[in-house]
């Protein structure tokens, strides 16, 4: 009975990530998708971006954009956004190549999408308008007071045996819960082990009913779903990219598609 019902187990997630890789495809290739920016990111970062975080640095070459939190652990002004000075409507595909150039054991990268204030306060729905709040960007600066889908990736170890994940949350937080509740499930936990130093292709799409995150590298591909369609929805705002402190990235060929 066991192994009748880990064969059950086993055939159903099997049937779900076929049915998910089916519906990825699908909707990627749609022919209604508008590109609505494109940034090789080996040109001058800021004509598309802006920087929280007074202590990062942005460096661009032929490589493509390096983008280098602080250095120090623990220290919340070490911790640094690039957002698109562009907002963006509706349905979202983004796309880019990203690689690794830490060798940090702690922290994450996020990928923070279609981001606006929760209009609370001094919390307006543009964020660049109260951005002198974030010089110091700590992470309560965002969960707390914007709505957004984040994806993080790229999480704390960088070996194989360590501990990593890829996981969905949706801001704000209410004020009287804990952060957890934020968590979009499932977590993708032991899953999604990026490699410093490697290339992966990125492709997280946003619609509706459906959040995807795809990884491809040369040692194959992964795809992470998150069914959205009784999650409050978020229909316009800004990309972001969220280097925690000690965490660094190159990054290139970034395009975005709305429709």
């Amino acid at each position: 009975m066991h192994r009748l019902c880990l064969l059950i187990l086993v055939c159903y997630i099997t049937s779900c990530a076929q049915s998910n890789k089916s519906d990825f495809d699908n909707i990627k290739h749609q022919d209604d998708w508008d590109l609505v920016l494109e940034d090789s990111c080996t040109e001058n970062w800021t004509n598309q971006w802006t920087l929280d975080g007074l202590i990062a640095k942005v460096k661009t070459s032929e490589e493509g954009m390096h983008f280098i939190a602080g250095s120090e652990y623990k220290n919340d002004a070490h911790h640094a956004v690039l957002w698109t000075k562009e907002s963006f409507s509706g349905d979202i595909k983004i796309e880019y190549d990203y690689t690794r150039t830490d060798s940090a054991t702690k922290c994450v990268n996020i990928l923070y999408i279609q981001a606006t204030g929760d209009e609370e306060s001094v919390y307006e729905k543009d964020i660049s308008n109260w951005k002198n709040l974030r010089e110091v960007p700590s992470m309560r600066a965002y969960f707390e007071n914007m709505n957004l889908f984040h994806i993080s990736y790229s999480a704390f170890g960088n070996s194989d045996n360590s501990f990593h994940y890829v996981r969905a949350r949706r801001y704000p937080k209410p004020d009287d819960k804990p952060f957890k509740v934020t968590q979009i499930e499932p977590s993708y936990d032991r899953q999604g082990f990026f490699k410093t130093g490697q290339t992966y292709h990125i492709t997280a799409i946003k619609t509706k009913n459906d959040l995807f995150f795809k990884m491809e590298s040369e040692d194959g591909v992964e795809l992470f779903h998150w069914d959205i369609s009784n999650v409050s929805p978020i229909k316009e705002g800004r990309v972001g990219l969220r280097q925690m402190y000690t965490r660094s990235s190159l990054y290139k060929n970034f395009k975005i598609y709305t429709k």
